[in-house]
């Protein structure tokens, strides 16, 4: 149990010597003051208790080892996982309130069908490193990568149409996806990339070349996916995003067609992601500071107890 244990603060050790020395130069002199025809005496029984001086050093020693603080060091490593990392780029502009996507449920708007096909897609991805970027007239962050597919559902259910305002910074939202994914050890990187509506451009600030050129130099690979009509989207820029990040180009005009383009997804090629270490230092003062208290409360009972000064 306690093998490889070691002291955070070694040096406290020397406080032995202020207790020796206390020991030596500190002792109570009342007792001859008031009885000096028994001093001797009280003095002699003391020194022959060999269990009030046991208890007495065996606390001291005890305290000052839980001032030492020893620890140990736990090395752990989380399992690695084979699959991607992936941001999911969500549309959640204006324009997403359209309805009659889903032909079962006319009632729905596409935002909120979306989010229902990319729960479903979350959860049967379970070995993957997935991280939410919203975007509308501006895009965040609202999940940073992670294998809670519980946290990451949780979130996604709060989203909502014009949380990120209400036009279409689609440029914008690409570097932001890629940027999510910069810190990555996958060899594979994905961003998948859905909107229903062509970008504004006074709203958009980053040009579409430098959001590519981000997304080549820091690998990832973009599938976009034009949702609606064909022409409520822009199609040629999504195939220019899909071409040169070597990724595929998708469109869906209903609920139906988006959930097969998510299976097609689905079946992307697997890729390892990086073991990650971890050390968990765990404390043991607890340890002989409860000896130390045991052992001078027993002190103080027991020489009270003895009629000792």
């Amino acid at each position: 149990m306690f093998e490889g244990v070691y002291f955070e603060f070694p040096k406290i050790i020397f406080l032995i010597f202020l207790f020796l020395a206390c020991a030596a130069l500190c002792r109570m002199r009342l007792t001859s003051i008031y009885f000096p025809h028994t001093a001797e005496f009280l003095r002699s029984s003391i020194s022959a208790s060999k269990t009030l001086f046991f208890l007495k050093w065996l606390g001291v020693i005890m305290l000052i080892l839980a001032l030492m603080s020893p620890v140990k060091d736990e090395p752990y490593e989380l399992e690695p996982k084979d699959g991607y990392e992936i941001a999911l780029i969500l549309d959640a502009s204006e324009s997403m309130k359209a309805e009659g996507f889903d032909t079962k449920n006319v009632q729905l708007n596409r935002f909120d069908v979306v989010k229902e096909i990319v729960g479903d897609f979350i959860a049967q991805r379970k070995n993957d490193n997935m991280g939410l970027v919203v975007f509308g007239a501006f895009s965040f962050i609202a999940s940073p990568l992670t294998y809670d597919e519980n946290i990451l559902n949780k979130i996604l259910s709060q989203l909502y149409i014009g949380m990120a305002g209400q036009y279409t910074a689609l440029n914008t939202s690409l570097a932001q996806g890629v940027n999510l994914l910069k810190t990555s050890k996958s060899k594979t990187k994905i961003a998948i990339l859905l909107t229903d509506g062509y970008s504004t451009p006074q709203i958009d600030k980053i040009p579409l070349e430098i959001a590519l050129e981000m997304a080549k130099k820091e690998g990832v690979k973009v599938y976009p996916i034009g949702i609606g009509m064909p022409n409520e989207y822009n199609q040629e820029v999504l195939l220019r995003i899909a071409n040169e990040s070597g990724g595929v180009a998708f469109g869906a005009s209903s609920a139906a067609e988006l959930k097969e383009v998510y299976k097609k997804i689905d079946e992307l090629e697997k890729s390892e992601i990086k073991r990650e270490s971890f050390t968990h230092t765990k404390y043991y003062y607890q340890f002989p500071l409860f000896i130390a208290l045991i052992s001078l409360m027993l002190y103080i009972y027991l020489r009270n107890r003895r009629g000792y000064a």
